[in-house]
Parts: C-alpha cells; sequence; structure tokens
C-alpha cells in the first residue's frame, strides 16, 4: 500500500513541475505549441518540438536543452524564442529550418 501512495506523490509532482512549466512559458509570452522557434548558442534559429517535462531527442537543463541544431550542424544549448521579437524574415528563416521530428 506505501508504493502506490509513494507512486502517486511521484507522480502527482511530476504533473505539478510540468503544469508549472506550462504556465511559466505562457506568462513569459512563449508559444504552448508543441512546435517552437529556438535559438542555439551560436545565434542559429530553427524550430523543434517542445513539450514541458517531455525530452525524447534531447536533455533538458531546466529551462535549456542541449540538442543538435539542424543548421550549424552541431550539438548546443538552445532556449525557446519569443516570435513577437523576431523579424519577419527571422521568422520565415526558422520555419525553412527544422531539426528531426522523429526521434
Amino acid at each position: 500500500m506505501k508504493l502506490i501512495k509513494d507512486r502517486r506523490v511521484h507522480v502527482l509532482a511530476a504533473a505539478g513541475a510540468i503544469v508549472a512549466s506550462t504556465l511559466g512559458m505562457r506568462r513569459r509570452g512563449y508559444p504552448r505549441a508543441p512546435i517552437v522557434i529556438v535559438r542555439c548558442r551560436q545565434g542559429h534559429l530553427f524550430t523543434t518540438i517542445w513539450v514541458p517535462g517531455l525530452s525524447i531527442k534531447s536533455i533538458r537543463l531546466g529551462w535549456a536543452r542541449v540538442q543538435r541544431c539542424p543548421v550549424g550542424p552541431h550539438w548546443s544549448l538552445v532556449t525557446p524564442v519569443k516570435e513577437s521579437e523576431l523579424s519577419d524574415e527571422d521568422l520565415s528563416w526558422a520555419h525553412q529550418h527544422r531539426d528531426v521530428r522523429v526521434p
């Protein structure tokens, strides 16, 4: 019985962290859609799947993730970018460059 109770606590804690992360992104003005524009440390823009609390093809490090940049190509730390802060040219560039959709 204790094992079941412990699992519930862990599941609820994980769900709470995912909800908090999603709300934090929305509050900061980032899109909540699974396809998000990100910027790597070398300044490249591209789109990727960004699901709070879930990382299949990247390593989560808090707000950022380590994943392969398809523009470089290289491994880099990436962070979401607010679309409202990008020019039309940057938006077009980012949507033309996508990472691998299926891990």
